[in-house]
């Protein structure tokens, strides 16, 4: 994919172009059942069933969280660009999977026996992102979809607020499970919509989990299928929680080499060496993510602080290597890296 001009990290952002690329990878997924990766629990033979039937509205793009950021990623690219050439098909396929009947019955499988961690809480995040994403729109149709996502919202949040006390200890890995990545979108999405039960709950929970955490190994990064830094998505959360001086404080404890550009196997792109392959195309997505961390940790330091130009000019060579591959012609990739290539290019650097 070409690059836009002076593609730098303080100036990465998405085009027209580029949203009609990501919003044909998208639509070419979201109601597309087969192949499918479905994690399902079976409490009884009546449950043996196609993804379409147990998950009415997220039943494409290759397992449920993957269809999740699928529709927020033409959500998002509808907001942004409500004329693109686009924008017909893609409110055709949200008509079609958010429905009132068929967002109840996602709800419903949440609360079934046994259920208490499907997609905890990478999955559990991204609704909530969609979710934020129409929030406010004025348009009538996302204001419909809004409240047909709401029975499912609800019950997300639930989960959220029962579970996060009973979680002594954070998950650090560079996958699904990773706590710092699932608390940093349902932060986001708790402080647009005003709930603050579930801000105030996530930013104690935050500064227990990360709040001592001093000399991280960042140098053991990356691991063989992460599409997330352990390190990088934590201080992109603490960011969040932590007011600017604190958090400088905190970033250079945690991280103390980065101001002299180690380690490396942290700051270079992760090298990706088949993208067929489901685990190692992981990697695109974390050089895709570690980008989006980088800039918005960057933002937060001083503008005399060299570790900002350090990993201003490292997000820039992540966003590089991974962005040419989003579409690589292989579904394994193509049915998710759009959405994480979407976060990245139009998530402003915060100020």
């Amino acid at each position: 994919m070409a690059q836009t001009k002076d593609q730098n990290s303080e100036s990465l952002s998405l085009s027209q172009s580029q949203a009609s690329h990501f919003a044909l990878l998208a639509l070419k997924c979201l109601r597309k059942e087969y192949p499918n990766k479905i994690e399902h629990l079976i409490n009884d033979a009546s449950q043996v069933q196609s993804p379409q039937a147990l998950h009415p509205a997220f039943f494409g793009c290759y397992d449920w969280h993957s269809s999740v950021h699928g529709h927020w990623l033409v959500v998002r690219l509808l907001r942004l660009y409500p004329n693109l050439a686009e924008s017909r098909e893609i409110r055709a396929a949200l008509d079609k999977n958010l429905t009132g009947e068929n967002l109840e019955k996602e709800a419903d499988y949440f609360k079934e026996a046994g259920r208490q961690s499907f997609e905890r809480t990478y999955g559990w995040a991204w609704l909530l992102k969609l979710d934020e994403e129409l929030y406010g729109w004025t348009d009538a149709d996302a204001k419909r979809w809004h409240q047909n996502l709401q029975p499912l919202v609800d019950v997300v949040v639930a989960k959220y607020i029962d579970f996060l006390p009973k979680q002594n200890y954070p998950i650090r890995t560079g996958v699904h499970p990773n706590t710092a990545f699932g608390l940093t979108f349902a932060l986001d999405y708790a402080r647009t919509v005003g709930n603050k039960r579930l801000e105030d709950l996530i930013t104690e929970r935050s500064l227990a989990y990360f709040g001592a955490d001093k000399a991280y190994p960042a140098a053991w990064e990356p691991g063989g299928e992460d599409f997330l830094s352990p390190a990088l998505i934590e201080a992109d959360l603490m960011r969040r929680v932590m007011k600017a001086v604190a958090f400088r404080q905190w970033f250079h404890q945690f991280l103390p080499e980065v101001s002299h550009g180690a380690p490396a196997s942290l700051l270079k792109p992760a090298v990706v060496t088949d993208r067929t392959d489901p685990k190692l195309v992981h990697l695109d997505g974390l050089n895709l993510s570690r980008a989006w961390c980088m800039r918005s940790i960057a933002s937060a330091l001083s503008g005399t602080d060299p570790a900002r130009k350090v990993l201003m000019d490292a997000a820039t060579l992540h966003a590089q290597y991974s962005l040419a591959h989003v579409a690589s012609g292989d579904y394994v990739g193509e049915h998710w890296l759009a959405s994480f290539a979407v976060y990245l290019l139009s998530t402003p650097v915060p100020k």
